[in-house]
């Protein structure tokens, strides 16, 4: 587009910049990682025997996540908001799908996963992504009656019920929390009524005390995130590997590649915790990197949903707001559990951990979060989106 001078017409930026380097970087440094937190394992598994089976298979997820997420820049943020409930119904379509025999992939006692050869498809997390359009559509149709208990609040709650009960069944308690947090944050930025919310928010806690209270399996994770030490070689002993790989990291970390606790002492060194193999090889200083880039994404979602706000794009403002909440609330319950904060979870740390589902709608969400910013930019110089 050619410039003319302080006209409207001035070329626009497809991204923005200083959000693309920080997932860049995200992503440069989850390459690096991924290999050196399973290059152990990868070369002494007989099934793989070969150092770079993660990485590779990494690199690959990578690759389809960023052509996803191409795809999903080229799409206006209207054809989201138009098919936000048919995009949530193939949602809780793939949710009963996956707890099919015979579809649904077992691993580690859980029913998460739908083998589709290249990759395991994930439905819960394409479940965490249908949350944010679907609940941001409903806030803004719903704008109104967010103040009536029944019309405005009990729809969404039966749509979240209906979630919960089958992201139980798998079960995924991680991808449930992940859920019900966007819901509420969309809610609550939409401006639901507060005794309603404040009503929702005990009944939140008292549900997940039950829920915790009635299964023995999730009894057990809560007693041993209590006190890893009590049995550290049963019910505590990935948590207590998780500290001790990030006690040896210190101030600056035992160098790349020198983690001790990623050569067979701590499981899921690659996925769940890559966080405490990232402290141990890095440290302090490493992780707040870590955490500082998270954070700015973060911000930056929540100042494109002002931006929008102030454009009058309320459906596009609870997206990019959303999509913060969704980043920010995994990192936090991810980080929360490799230092034993938050019982353990399966959940992986976005745009870090090795999968492929995961990296892929993480990518899609990052994708659609900057289309909502380029749309604010053109909207701002005068052009249609």
């Amino acid at each position: 587009m050619m410039v003319h001078g302080g006209s409207r017409y001035a070329a626009i930026k497809p991204l923005d910049e200083a959000l693309a380097w920080a997932l860049a970087l995200l992503l440069s440094i989850s390459l690096v990682m991924v290999y050196s937190a399973s290059i152990a394992y990868a070369e002494a598994d007989a099934a793989t025997q070969n150092r770079y089976f993660y990485l590779l298979r990494h690199i690959v997820f990578m690759v389809i996540g960023l052509s996803a997420a191409y795809v999903a820049f080229q799409v206006p943020t209207k054809f989201w908001q138009k098919y936000s409930g048919q995009l949530f119904m193939i949602g809780i379509a793939l949710l009963i799908l996956v707890l099919i025999p015979g579809i649904g992939r077992v691993v580690n006692g859980s029913r998460r996963w739908i083998s589709l050869f290249v990759l395991n498809l994930q439905p819960s997390e394409i479940m965490k992504f249908a949350t944010v359009l679907y609940a941001a559509d409903y806030t803004v149709r719903k704008t109104h009656k967010l103040h009536s208990l029944k019309e405005g609040f009990a729809p969404m709650f039966m749509a979240m019920v209906v979630v919960a009960f089958l992201l139980l069944r798998e079960p995924d308690f991680g991808a449930l929390m992940v859920v019900m947090s966007i819901a509420m944050g969309i809610l609550f930025l939409g401006g639901i009524n507060m005794r309603i919310f404040s009503g929702l928010a005990v009944m939140a806690v008292v549900a997940i005390v039950l829920l915790i209270i009635s299964s023995p399996y999730r009894l057990k994770r809560v007693l041993g995130f209590m006190d890893p030490w009590d049995d550290p070689y049963g019910k505590g002993y990935q948590l207590s590997h998780s500290l001790i790989a990030i006690g040896r990291g210190e101030w600056f970390g035992v160098g790349l590649g020198g983690s001790i606790e990623k050569l067979f002492y701590l499981p899921e060194a690659h996925t769940d915790f890559i966080m405490a193999v990232i402290a141990e090889e890095f440290g302090f200083v490493g992780i707040c990197i870590l955490i500082g880039l998270y954070a700015w994404i973060v911000r930056r979602a929540f100042h494109i949903g002002v931006e929008c706000k102030k454009l009058e794009r309320f459906y596009q403002a609870l997206v990019a707001q959303g999509l913060g909440i969704w980043l920010g609330i995994q990192v936090f319950f991810n980080i929360g559990v490799n230092m034993g904060l938050l019982p353990t979870k399966g959940l992986t740390l976005p745009l870090m951990s090795f999968g492929g589902s995961a990296m892929m709608m993480n990518l899609v969400a990052m994708a659609v979060l900057l289309r909502v910013d380029y749309e604010n930019r053109r909207i701002m110089r005068g052009f249609k989106v």
